[in-house]
């Protein structure tokens, strides 16, 4: 199980694997070399037969702070200086959907995967965590999808995956408002399924009990039961990301995401006309 990468790391305990997101100084801010990796850091973990079970985890204060503005801004605004408005949607609609493509990699593991999440989960993080099959939090967790406060719809797989974690209606006003929400919050809304102790640590110990559980029954059986258990939803969840990558190929560049970024690089609160 061998990867090379600046923003992701793996390692192996027995039968358990544990993916690392590993850009603590930026808080795991999701950037280019991020959708890049994490479809290979899944080839790696698919390859390696003796892994059973996969905890998702992160270096640092906080499990990620979504996607990275800095980086990735001006990708999204585009430019139509350099191209015409047809290959601007595009290239819009190739770029949401690859992003799509390495989340739905981790989905597609065909061992369980455990997402332990300590610190911030925000934006992409939450969609992260929503490609898992079971969501651990610590104490000092806080969620958020705050897409709309950055005048994006969410495109990576929340609006698809969450409906059957925790409902629509919880979805629709996490979704609507980017309120963030504690960890006890979550675990009420069924966002995690428990909460353990007040740290990344405790969380991280938590993931590995459950992964060694997990990892000591039959391969094959534990591979159907994930295989039977995303089988109905699969059809829904993937005409659902299609959609939602059009619907941004159309409205994606508005003025409203331009002033958004622009607030956000100058720490100040955005002011949006609806243009």
């Amino acid at each position: 199980m061998e990867l090379h990468s600046d923003v992701l790391s793996l390692e192996r305990d027995g039968h358990v694997a544990t993916l690392w997101l590993d850009r603590p100084d930026a808080r795991n801010a999701m950037g280019r070399a991020f959708w890049n990796d994490l479809p290979l850091a899944c080839a790696a973990l698919h390859d390696d037969t003796d892994v059973r079970a996969v905890v998702v985890a992160a270096r640092g204060d906080h499990f990620s702070v979504g996607l990275d503005l800095k980086e990735m801004g001006g990708d999204l605004v585009g430019s139509e200086t350099s191209t015409s408005p047809a290959h601007a949607s595009e290239n819009t609609y190739r770029a949401v959907r690859t992003m799509q493509s390495s989340l739905q990699a981790l989905a597609d593991l065909r061992v369980p995967v455990i997402a332990a999440v300590h610190g911030w989960c925000i934006g992409g993080g939450v969609d992260l965590i929503s490609a898992c099959d079971i969501r651990l939090a610590a104490g000092d967790a806080i969620f958020s999808l705050r897409e709309a406060k950055v005048a994006i719809v969410a495109d990576l797989g929340s609006l698809q995956r969450l409906p059957g974690i925790i409902g629509a209606g919880h979805l629709a006003q996490l979704a609507l408002t980017g309120e963030d929400i504690d960890a006890d919050r979550a675990r009420r809304i069924g966002l995690v399924n428990d909460v353990h102790g007040a740290s990344g640590a405790d969380v991280l110990g938590a993931a590995y009990e459950l992964a060694r559980v997990i990892a000591a029954n039959s391969p094959w059986a534990v591979r159907g039961t994930k295989a039977v258990l995303r089988h109905h939803d699969e059809r829904r969840i993937a005409d659902g990301l299609d959609f939602v990558a059009r619907w941004n190929t159309m409205y994606l560049r508005s003025n409203d995401l331009g002033e958004a970024i622009n607030a956000f690089l100058e720490h100040r609160a955005p002011t949006f006309r609806g243009d």
